[in-house]
């Protein structure tokens, strides 16, 4: 099955804790149903100082399900994503707007 949500797409959040807040797709996990919102679903990871890095609190962005984010029209609102085929290429477009994404 093709992916609804990709890399560099804006999307924004339906539902947990980070609720209502948008974001950059940084990484996609689609064995796992997951992706990786940049300040979305922000935890404090301890870490070791090495020779090569500082240790301390570091905040990381950790997976949030698929299901909880929706792609961002141009429009600023959330859409559900659809495919179609135009000029023998399937792509992915808007439902509310109807645009290509």
């Amino acid at each position: 099955m093709a992916a609804k949500l990709k890399k560099g797409d804006k999307v924004i959040v339906l539902a947990g804790k980070d609720k209502g807040k948008q974001g950059e797709i940084t990484q996609v996990m689609p064995k796992d149903g997951k992706a990786v919102v940049d300040g979305i679903n922000m935890f404090i990871r301890h870490t070791k100082q090495t020779q090569t890095s500082q240790g301390g609190r570091l905040p990381k962005a950790m997976p949030i399900e698929l299901s909880n984010l929706a792609l961002l029209d141009k429009n600023g609102k959330a859409t559900r994503v659809g495919f179609r085929e135009e000029d023998g290429k399937k792509v992915r477009f808007a439902k509310t707007t109807g645009d290509v994404i």
